[in-house]
């Protein structure tokens, strides 16, 4: 039975992550960072609950994260803790740096010094690249990285480090560059759950009004579940390398929008305002990734679409409301 550690587990990515590893057979564990409200913490594992085992740790204390691996022993890791908003990096620029940036090389220490022949999965992010593009209006590994918040870079911080680590150990690191991929477990502050649920709010009379930051900024959104399978294939390969994940598909906020109020018979002019409080310092204005080396190298193929992602959401909070 392998065994495999989850760093911010109790995330949507890990959460999904350990339901798909358990059905592969594996043993899991997973980090959380004590939170004072513990009943609320582990929401997103009710299903697998009495499956894993968790451990309190923090990548800004690098003593926890030697303890877990030491008692852990674990064959892959997936470091997928981070401070991951990108507009709260803005408020909170240095303690981002200290978790999203020196909390992967507090990670990669321990490892090298507990375990170093594990199979280490570093949570890469396209905010890297900012507003570099190619020419073909795609984004993918060789494209260079110009980070526009301090999320960004902290995360080429490190992405660096980890090909550093891979290159001067001989481990095997993997950075995933995943493109925004969402869920019905997705924070309610980023920016598709918020509009699902405001919509479906506005739409059962609890709520008239949903604001916004820049409506016409283009992402490239997948679904949660098909990207923590990428990461599991990206580890299970011979060698080490650095993909991006993300569905080659772009949408604006606002076609966001359209979709999601005219899926629930709403016109969403009547209700989208636009508040200039969410709009960042420095705006990333375009994301679209291309995933044909991760394709070719592992036959990964999402299943979901932007549709029925959204679908999938709205029928969630039709319910939960």
């Amino acid at each position: 039975m392998k065994k495999a550690l989850i760093t911010g587990i109790n995330g949507q990515d890990g959460s999904y992550l350990a339901e798909f590893l358990l059905d592969k057979g594996y043993e899991v564990f997973g980090t959380l960072k004590r939170n004072s409200v513990a009943e609320n913490q582990t929401a997103r594992l009710d299903n697998v609950y009495d499956k894993i085992k968790l451990f309190y740790a923090d990548l800004t204390d690098l003593s926890s994260l030697i303890s877990v691996i030491q008692q852990t022993q674990p064959d892959e890791i997936y470091n997928l803790a981070a401070q991951s908003h990108v507009r709260i990096s803005f408020d909170q620029p240095i303690y981002t740096a200290q978790v999203t940036g020196i909390g992967t090389l507090n990670m990669l220490e321990a490892v090298r010094l507990i375990k170093p022949d594990a199979k280490i999965y570093q949570a890469s992010s396209s905010e890297m690249f900012g507003n570099s593009i190619d020419s073909d209006g795609f984004q993918r590994e060789t494209t260079p990285m110009n980070p526009v918040s301090p999320y960004g870079c902290a995360k080429v911080y490190s992405y660096n480090i980890c090909k550093n680590y891979r290159n001067s150990y001989n481990m095997f690191i993997s950075n995933g560059i995943l493109f925004n991929h969402e869920s019905p477990r997705r924070g309610t502050n980023f920016v598709t759950n918020k509009v699902v649920k405001e919509a479906v709010k506005i739409k059962k009379g609890l709520s008239n009004k949903l604001s916004l930051g820049n409506l016409d900024a283009t992402r490239d959104w997948g679904h949660a579940k098909d990207y923590v399978e990428a990461m599991w294939r990206i580890l299970q390969l011979d060698e080490p390398n650095d993909y991006v994940c993300a569905t080659g598909i772009s949408h604006t906020v606002r076609e966001l929008c359209e979709y999601v109020f005219t899926k629930l018979d709403l016109d969403y002019n009547d209700y989208v305002v636009m508040d200039k409080k969410f709009l960042r310092p420095e705006e990333l204005h375009d994301l679209k990734g291309d995933p044909s080396k991760l394709k070719q190298h592992t036959d990964w193929t999402p299943e979901y679409t932007f549709e029925t992602m959204l679908n999938e959401m709205i029928d969630y909070w039709m319910i939960k409301l």
